[in-house]
């Protein structure tokens, strides 16, 4: 899989070796990570077509990384490589749905046994600035979040570059051809919720620019061929009021508009399933705004969101795709929670989130919290009413400190959705838990 890429790679390892292999086998990491997961979608108001609407599934991940150093010289090079193994562990009888985007689907219906892939990246360095190249990308960008909320990361392919050479700023840019869905092994096209068409051309630029010690101003620029253009505004000061206790404000604001064949047939944006001034089309404006007090192991997290009425917010999504592995995406905002994303259009949506890590009484490595969102004024699918929908989670993390298993990570993770009016969601109650392990061979 993907030939070229690990050709390149192979190039790499050799031109290392004749280049000077100290910095690029001296700095190297290898490690593997384990992830087991237990997955249960209680979809209370689901169609009666399906006798057993649930999802109730488990599997086993492994991730091998590898992450060679830079050789030496004025232009370093290197190489990563990544091999991704699924196992679909037990779901019981009739509990796994095509496009449910935590197994991949057998011609059958019945979930795979297994899936795999592999990604690599060639990548170059030049005083502070890197250039990466390969199918092993995983950006985490206010305009592109690779999503990692199953066994298997989501994973892109492209070219990007970062540069720190002016202090305090750092500047992005980058090209993504194709995507790698969290439970395939295929590549597909980029594309947007809904759209049965795909691109091969994201293309983004941004800035973040740390001002002072506490401040940090961001902006984005991203447009994917035929489906969209987007400005991303951010903007994050922590104030520290004492050495345990701090205050701090997160300004995010998206502006989207279509761009080329959006609208047409098989290019069109659901949505989110809601409401949109012209159907078919991206024309949204969102902002929110979050504050977080915090105090010792407490934090108080209160904020809200605004999605324009003409339709609601995008991100790149390849869920709608023939491949129903390539479902699962992420996007920049507290709203996208663990069931639900609050981001159709007219949505004005209020959240909070109290946490508290347990290493003030003198647990490590133990924290929970619980969220709560309300959304309010939706827009009905049909555009004459609103609907409103709510959902709490709650979380608790366990991670060992010491031992031979030290890093040995636990996860419960459980949330609940209701929605009332045309334009909500089915009712939903989601519960995972999640073991994660990593071991570093170097």
């Amino acid at each position: 899989m993907y030939k070229s890429s690990l050709a390149l790679a192979v190039a790499l390892g050799v031109l290392a070796q004749q280049a000077g292999a100290a910095g690029f086998v001296e700095d190297s990491k290898l490690s593997l990570s384990s992830r087991t997961m237990y997955f249960n979608n209680d979809n209370r108001e689901a169609p009666g077509s399906k006798p057993r609407p649930d999802v109730r599934e488990s599997g086993q991940g492994f991730k091998l990384d590898y992450i060679s150093g830079f050789t030496e010289g004025t232009v370093g090079f290197g190489v990563d490589a990544q091999a991704l193994w699924g196992i679909h562990l037990d779901g019981g009888k009739g509990y796994h749905q095509n496009g449910s985007s935590f197994f991949p689907s057998d011609s059958d219906g019945s979930a795979e046994k297994q899936w795999a892939r592999l990604g690599a990246n060639a990548k170059a360095r030049f005083s502070k600035t890197e250039a990466h190249f390969g199918s092993a990308l995983a950006p985490n960008l206010p305009i592109l979040v690779s999503n990692d909320g199953r066994l298997l990361p989501q994973t892109f392919e492209g070219g990007t570059i970062s540069s720190k050479e002016i202090d305090n700023l750092t500047l992005n840019a980058g090209q993504l051809t194709h995507a790698m869905g969290r439970s395939s092994s295929n590549r597909t096209g980029l594309s947007v919720q809904g759209a049965t068409q795909e691109s091969n051309k994201f293309r983004y630029a941004g800035a973040d620019w740390k001002v002072t010690k506490d401040l940090t101003l961001q902006y984005y620029y991203s447009n994917l061929e035929d489906f969209y253009k987007q400005h991303f505004l951010g903007a994050t000061h922590v104030f520290q009021i004492a050495d345990d206790q701090s205050f701090k404000t997160d300004l995010r604001y998206f502006k989207s508009s279509k761009d080329g064949k959006n609208g047409e047939a098989g290019y069109e944006f659901k949505n989110n399933n809601g409401y949109a001034k012209n159907p078919g089309e991206v024309d949204n404006k969102t902002w929110s705004a979050m504050f977080t007090y915090t105090l010792g192991g407490h934090a108080l997290m209160l904020g809200h969101q605004q999605v324009s009425d003409d339709g609601g917010f995008v991100w790149l999504n390849q869920g709608s795709l023939v491949d129903e592995g390539a479902g699962g995406a992420s996007f920049y905002l507290f709203t996208d929670s663990m069931i639900n994303q609050f981001a159709k259009a007219g949505e004005n949506t209020t959240f909070g989130q109290y946490s508290y890590d347990f290493a003030r009484l003198g647990v490590p490595g133990l924290k929970a919290s619980v969220a709560y969102l309300r959304g309010e004024d939706g827009r009905a699918t049909n555009g004459h009413g609103t609907f409103s929908e709510w959902e709490r989670d709650a979380r608790v993390d366990y991670v060992l400190q010491s031992g031979a298993l030290k890093g040995l990570g636990f996860s419960l993770r459980q949330g609940v959705y209701r929605g009332t009016g045309s334009g909500s969601a089915n009712d939903q109650d989601q519960t995972r838990f999640i073991v994660n392990y990593t071991y570093a061979f170097m």
